[in-house]
């Protein structure tokens, strides 16, 4: 098994269970040395994709999944890992029990751009179900992002 750090909408439970049912949540923790940002706006969605940036002052709330293997082929396509949209990471993982290093996804865009104001609401919601703390979500829902028609 993996241990998968899940950020953006992998943050949600139900999500999480559809894509990986046979992947157990280990529990929660904090990527450090790593920032949430958007890019890939091009790509063509309504707007930028969630990724993480290394940032020596920062840190993203993640669930940790010891992942399947084949969970782990399911969620590589989901990502678009085999596309080349995402590429597999190694981070560090700090959780109340310690530290753990885990394999995350970064996207392989340039940073920059907004993400949709509907996509934004998904991923403070992913996050309000993962237990993040309510200033973690209340950042994520004050992020500037692209109103509805643009």
């Amino acid at each position: 098994m993996t241990l998968y750090a899940a950020y953006a909408s992998n943050l949600s439970p139900r999500d999480m269970a559809d894509r990986c049912p046979h992947s157990p949540l280990r529990g929660t923790g904090w990527m450090t040395g790593w920032r949430l940002t958007f890019g890939g706006e091009d790509h063509g969605w309504e707007g930028a994709l969630p990724t993480v940036v290394e940032d020596p002052v920062s840190e993203v709330f993640v669930a940790l999944y010891d992942l399947a293997p084949a969970d782990e082929d399911r969620l590589d396509d989901w990502e678009g890992a085999s596309l080349g949209l995402y590429r597999k990471v190694r981070v560090w993982v700090q959780t109340l029990d310690g530290g753990a290093s885990a394999t995350s996804y970064v996207l392989d865009a340039f940073e920059g751009g907004l993400p949709s104001a509907r996509y934004l609401g998904i991923l403070a919601e992913a996050a309000d179900l993962a237990g993040a703390p309510s200033d973690y979500t209340a950042a994520l829902r004050r992020r500037p992002c692209r109103g509805i028609g643009h």
